[in-house]
């Protein structure tokens, strides 16, 4: 029997090849998803490790919510204790530093790096006057306040040698600093294409902290103390409940262990697509086993008539299988090397920069790519072989091929009806619970389930809504129309591999088209501002941008926004300071009670979330603690509907500016005379300094900012779901191929009464073409459904959520579907029209 089943293998070579194709893209992409994440992973571990290689234990503000920012926030590290830590038995050296967000501008006046990524710190120079952390490649150390140092890439990148002025920006103002030096670093964020400024540390603290305070003081082991005995004994002169100092080793292994816990969504999400087109190749395998099976009817009943048991020929199926998926495993564990390398390259070329680090293929890559290969394509030919194996020899040799009865329909179709109700009850559940995800995943996967299963029933009413178009093709289109639901079963196969592909797509286009709606009424309904500014990176701005912006004489009405933490109660809550004169001119919201008329003092509007929660309303006084631990008493003005762009408890910042210790703004609301228009922008931007690192945006801009996202992240899933419908082409070409080869006398017949070869290629077209649209058709009813479920759930949160239905990409979805069809059917036809008519009639 394992012989019969390796001969049967290499005598279908051909009829097979679209099934390795199938099985060889999925396992390419299980295996390019996991070459890709362990190779990146492995190179920012090893990024990241580098940066502590001069790091034997470090000393940290202690992470606990008294230190955290939040009320009473504990003082950054002090010089004092940066003394006593380079005085411990056993410590070599002890650096101090500090660091923060610095937008550097290129000699364009563009932003150099990548937002989070441009950063800047303190070069702290040791007894020999050098940095170790940083050795100089050209030029000397930054000292004094109009003077930095550059990392080596960003320096080669913008241009810049020693002696340049450089446009910087750290909290709003542009600030003109000479470029003293140049540097080297094994900075991972560097290394990924951000960019890393350095000031002398006088000169950093006043930027990113306070005079003599740091944010992280790292020690340096003297020869012989290992990294415990010094953390020992650097403990004892440590604050109580002020800092806590951490081993290198271990901060590099909680770095390591935050990236692999990083990089397993992107590991997750990438599988889950890879799965979807595994699961997609499972209907071509179970096709193509079927078919195959089919036709060695006759000689599967001759071996059971000479010896042959049900278990033997159901073992030589599944070992056709074994070789078909072994030999597609190691295909496509091949191409996914490949695929892993290319990304990284891509990612390289696109400028989000990867460290450097040699390809990761890890034995559980290989392992993983070869058993999910060979096991799904032997679960997939598995019921073809069972079924083979239970035709009766006799029936099977005199060709009565068993029909489908008339109980196995009704069986099948009471199962699917099941699953299919079962799947719309839940998502409709799921659509007005408070977290339905899980209720509705279920729901969803039950939902398709059900409709595959009733696949074949709805095959025969759909499929006959397209017989009077048909019938223009003559009896081409009669005969398309009757061979597309002939075997209702295989129809279903292949057209259900074509609607998952087409649910998925579908249903995120009509989710990211609803939330771009509701994003452009929240932007224009909340808003009365004409411009949002802020800084690209969404780190804080400096006060001196709310203030020369309200002084320019196209600005009626500004108000900076800053949010400062408090305590109400036992309760964390952040406070949202606005300015109270001129923030009703900014706004639009919708007040149940009171207004933001005379919002100030120790007045304060909440949203009637946080009301409700609270037992409050109108006149209701609640104690707060603010940020610097001193107490004080708010009282209820007015009780608003919170939308995404505000929400919780909003006071004049008149209120919050004694105690925040350092003052700075998150967002500067504008109003002009004139409107939004591009002169009046660039009046503001001019004002600013024609900073690269502030961000001037209309409602326009904030709805186009997050319609970008949206498009970048749906053209991202549009290219992972395309692996899906690339195998879901193969299924309809490998369906009619042997479909053609099943009808050979058939196709010979048709040839000898008459129809010319361009008929027979007209037929098989259509064919290809009916089946591709009744999938495309099912797929596109089911993602409009998928969407609006998913719709109602995130409505619960997101007040202006509208439904939008894009008609236009949905008939470019259907177009697509006709097309797969067209092209899936060239090779096909061109082999049918080409059968010799003699040969085909005496074929059995």
């Amino acid at each position: 029997m394992f012989r019969t089943a390796l001969r049967n293998v290499l005598a279908h070579k051909a009829r097979l090849l679209m099934t390795v194709l199938a099985v060889m893209l999925g396992v390419a992409f299980v295996s390019g998803t996991l070459v890709f994440t362990s190779t990146l992973s492995d190179a920012l571990k090893n990024s990241a490790q580098k940066g502590y290689d001069h790091v034997d234990v470090v000393i940290q503000p202690h992470k606990s919510d008294k230190t955290s920012g939040n009320p009473g926030a504990a003082a950054l590290l002090d010089q004092r204790l940066l003394d006593q830590a380079a005085r411990v038995p056993g410590a070599a050296s002890a650096t101090g530093t500090v660091s923060g967000f610095t937008a550097i501008a290129d000699k364009d006046g563009k932003l150099i790096g990548g937002g989070f990524s441009t950063r800047g710190g303190n070069y702290f120079p040791g007894q020999d006057g050098k940095d170790a952390r940083y050795p100089l490649r050209d030029g000397v150390a930054p000292h004094g306040t109009g003077q930095l140092a550059l990392d080596a890439h960003t320096a080669d990148r913008a241009g810049y040698k020693v002696g340049d002025t450089v446009r910087i920006s750290v909290d709003g103002p542009v600030r003109e600093v000479k470029l003293t030096g140049v540097f080297t670093t094994d900075d991972g964020a560097v290394a990924a294409g951000g960019s890393l400024a350095l000031f002398d540390t006088a000169s950093a603290q006043k930027l990113f902290a306070a005079p003599g305070e740091f944010s992280e003081i790292d020690v340096r082991a003297a020869p012989g103390t290992s990294q415990d005995a010094l953390k020992a004994a650097v403990d004892k002169v440590l604050p109580k409940d002020g800092a806590e100092a951490t081993t290198g080793k271990q901060l590099a292994d909680e770095q390591a262990t935050s990236i692999a816990r990083s990089m397993d969504s992107m590991t997750t999400a990438l599988l889950a697509f890879a799965g979807i087109a595994l699961f997609v190749g499972i209907f071509i395998i179970a096709n193509t086993f079927t078919m195959l099976v089919a036709q060695r009817t006759k000689e599967l009943a001759l071996m059971r008539a000479v010896g042959a048991s049900r278990r033997q020929v159901t073992r030589s199926v599944l070992a056709e299988a074994f070789f078909v998926g072994a030999i597609a495993a190691v295909a496509g564990l091949a191409v996914g090397i490949g695929i892993g390398a290319g990304m990284r390259t891509l990612m390289n070329a696109t400028g989000a920069k990867i460290p450097d680090g040699p390809l990761v293929v890890s034995p559980t890559t290989v392992l993983v790519s070869l058993g999910v290969g060979i096991v799904v394509t032997v679960l997939a030919a598995w019921l073809p072989g069972r079924r083979a194996a239970r035709i009766p020899p006799v029936a099977a040799m005199s060709s009565v091929h068993a029909t489908t009865t008339t109980k196995s329909l009704v069986v099948r179709n009471t199962i699917g009806a099941v699953f299919a109700g079962a799947g719309i009850a839940a998502v409709l559940v799921a659509t007005g619970m408070a977290d339905g995800k899980a209720t509705m995943a279920l729901g969803a996967a039950l939902l398709v389930i059900g409709v595959f299963i009733l696949t074949p029933l709805l095959s025969r009413p759909l499929i006959a809504l397209a017989a009077p178009v048909l019938r223009a093709f003559g009896i081409s289109g009669t005969l398309a129309r009757q061979n597309a639901v002939r075997n209702p079963r295989r129809t279903a196969a292949t057209a259900s591999a074509l609607m998952i592909g087409l649910t998925l797509i579908t249903g995120l286009t009509v989710i990211a088209g609803s939330m771009q709606k509701s994003i452009d009424k929240m932007a224009t309904s909340a808003l009365k501002a004409d411009y949002v500014v802020s800084m690209a990176s969404m780190t804080p701005l400096s006060p001196e941008v709310a203030k020369t912006l309200s002084g320019l004489p196209e600005v009626t009405a500004s108000s900076p926004l800053s949010y400062s933490p408090s305590r109400i109660g036992t309760d964390q809550q952040s406070l949202t300071g606005v300015n109270g004169k001129d923030i009703g001119k900014l706004t639009q919201l919708d007040f149940s009670q009171g207004s933001l008329t005379g919002l100030g003092g120790d007045k304060a509007v909440v949203d009637e979330t946080t009301a409700k929660e609270k037992g409050w309303r109108t006149g209701s006084t609640f104690p707060v603690t603010f940020q610097d631990g001193k107490q004080g008493k708010l009282t209820v003005s007015g009780v608003y509907t919170g939308n995404q762009m505000f929400s919780g408890i909003i006071v004049d910042n008149a209120a919050l500016a004694p105690h925040q210790k350092t003052s700075f703004d998150n967002q500067v609301l504008v109003k002009t005379a004139d409107g939004a228009t591009d002169a009046t922008k660039d009046a503001l931007a001019k004002a600013l300094g024609k900073n690269p690192a502030i961000a001037i945006q209309d409602k326009k801009d904030v709805s186009d900012g997050l319609a970008q996202m949206f498009s970048t992240l749906l053209n991202m899933l549009y290219g992972l779901l395309a692996m899906a419908v690339i195998v879901a082409v193969l299924g309809v070409v490998n369906t009619l191929a042997m479909s053609v080869f099943e009808r050979s006398q058939e196709i010979g017949m048709l040839r000898a009464i008459g129809l010319d070869r361009r008929g027979i290629k007209r037929m098989v077209r259509l064919e290809s073409l009916v089946i591709s649209l009744f999938g495309g058709v099912l797929g596109i009813g089911l993602g409009v459904f998928f969407g609006w479920a998913a719709g109602e759930l995130v409505s619960g949160s997101l007040a202006t959520y509208e439904l939008v239905l894009p008609w236009g990409r949905m008939g470019l979805f259907l177009a697509l579907a006709a097309v797969v069809g067209v092209l899936a059917a060239l090779w096909p036809a061109r082999r049918a029209a080409r059968l010799n008519v003699l040969a085909s009639i005496k074929a059995e």
